[in-house]
């Protein structure tokens, strides 16, 4: 439906007078609330929560300084043998998946200033030409509706831009945690070779010392037949530890963002010691509610729903509602002679709800914020349920871990002197000595692959309880 008013002089400038007057007032209320870009894309609140929750540092990197500093800090941490913390802190300056990441907090950012600003408005000229006359109308048109409804439109884009915020900390503590599982993974696996590398050494000697008693007839074919497998035997273990050793180091540099000579990086030949203790299981659930980034996520993505419900609520009658400012010029021509007479007025354009009500909109805008709720409410269950399992696996992998570096390996320290005593003593065979020996390979194997489990359970329960579970390839 359109509703248009034409006026001619003198009323006319008090019209223009008018219009001018109200496109300025809706100028200065639509735009005295538009939001502005921050100076670091929204980057400091990520970074203060990586601060806070990990103590490291992370940055987006926008500038060639920023690229440089990047690269001197890096280099400075290649230069020495990993840790844990600083293979992080690299993982932070130079996985470009995580500033991918924070390039799409930057789109947020846009949406959400374009979100506070008003429609822009639409301008038109048209001319008729014929029968002696020129008409000339010219039409400045805009949406009053979009500036009703902008706070609303503003409120909701804020919630998502916050919202945005937090999946881009909840995607670094991703990237954390996928950096430390790596790097635990890919020391065990080193330390792994070397134990295998000192196992295999002494089979080789074994096989050669029963090879040669055999030639004295010291040693049956049976007992050379028996070194001899448990050499080729150890020597195989080793070649499928050097493989996954090799494995584990590459998934550890594509986590690093590493390439070129910088893949060349240390690491150190062991794991580092098991802590004393570990925490209590007391408030372990409410302290997750409180500090889950994913679960906040989900609180503000609601937020932003709930908004655009109202939003939906208030529009779900008028659609559309249009002011145009017009002024129409026509000029008659006749016998070389020419008068021109001028209009001015205005023209509103609202839709008419005859066939859609907005009830099918609202509906589906009600349903969706209560499935908004069932789902917030599912993942504050599930994240309950995921520190007390990660509880559980960090506790008992501690403890494991604790029994194989404070009884099993010294049991076995003590047995491998003693078999070694009893040999030269000749109280014991090679077949015993060689039993002894794969035991205790076997043993010190499971030792590093049981402190290996309880660091990554530790990085489990620390994702339990902040944010960051799951992998960051599968968020991808």
């Amino acid at each position: 439906m359109t509703a248009t008013f034409l006026a001619r002089s003198p009323a006319a400038e008090s019209l223009r007078r008018f219009c001018r007057l109200s496109a300025a007032s809706f100028a200065v209320l639509a735009l005295g609330g538009c939001a502005t870009f921050s100076p670091d894309g929204g980057m400091s609140a990520v970074a203060s929560r990586v601060g806070t929750e990990l103590g490291q540092t992370t940055a987006k990197i926008v500038t060639d300084e920023d690229e440089a500093m990047a690269t001197t800090q890096v280099a400075a941490l290649l230069a020495k043998p990993l840790t844990a913390d600083s293979a992080v802190q690299v993982a932070l300056l130079r996985n470009r998946g995580l500033q991918a990441e924070y390039n799409s907090l930057g789109i947020s950012e846009a949406d959400y200033v374009e979100a506070s600003l008003p429609i822009n408005p639409s301008v038109s000229i048209g001319t008729l030409l014929g029968g002696g006359e020129i008409e000339i109308e010219r039409r400045l048109a805009g949406s009053i509706l979009s500036l009703f409804t902008l706070p609303a439109r503003k409120a909701a884009a804020e919630a998502e831009f916050k919202a945005a915020s937090l999946r881009a900390v909840d995607a670094t503590f991703r990237l954390v945690a996928d950096t430390r599982r790596a790097y635990y993974n890919a020391v065990a696996s080193r330390q792994l070779v070397a134990l295998l590398e000192k196992g295999q050494s002494s089979a080789e000697a074994a096989a050669e010392l029963t090879i040669k008693l055999g030639e004295t007839g010291a040693a049956t074919k049976l007992e050379q037949a028996r070194a001899s497998a448990f050499y080729a035997e150890v020597s195989t273990e080793l070649a499928e530890a050097k493989m996954r050793a090799g494995i584990d180091r590459e998934a550890l540099t594509r986590l690093l963002g590493l390439w070129g000579s910088d893949v060349n990086y240390k690491l150190p030949g062991q794991l580092p010691p098991l802590p004393d203790a570990v925490p209590t299981s007391e408030r372990l659930e409410a302290d997750a509610i409180t500090r889950r980034v994913d679960l906040m996520v989900a609180r503000l993505e609601l937020q932003a729903l709930e908004k655009s419900l109202g939003l939906r609520n208030a529009t779900r009658v008028v659609t559309a509602l249009d002011l145009a400012g017009m002024n129409n010029t026509t000029i008659e021509v006749d016998a070389g002679s020419s008068s021109q007479v001028s209009k001015v007025g205005f023209e509103l354009e609202m839709e008419i709800p005859i066939f859609d009500l907005g009830a099918s909109g609202t509906r589906r805008g009600a349903e969706e914020y209560m499935q908004g709720v069932n789902l917030l409410a599912a993942k504050a269950i599930e994240i309950r349920s995921e520190v007390r399992s990660a509880y559980i696996a960090y506790r008992s992998t501690y403890d494991i871990s604790w029994q194989y570096r404070n009884r099993i390996l010294p049991l076995r320290a003590t047995i491998d002197e003693q078999a070694l005593m009893e040999y030269s003593g000749m109280i014991t065979d090679v077949f015993d000595l060689l039993t002894t020996a794969s035991e205790s390979i076997d043993s010190n194997v499971s030792a590093i692959n049981a402190k290996r489990d309880f660091f990554l359970a530790a990085v489990d329960f620390q994702a339990a309880l902040i944010g960051g579970t799951g992998s960051s390839e599968d968020a991808e």
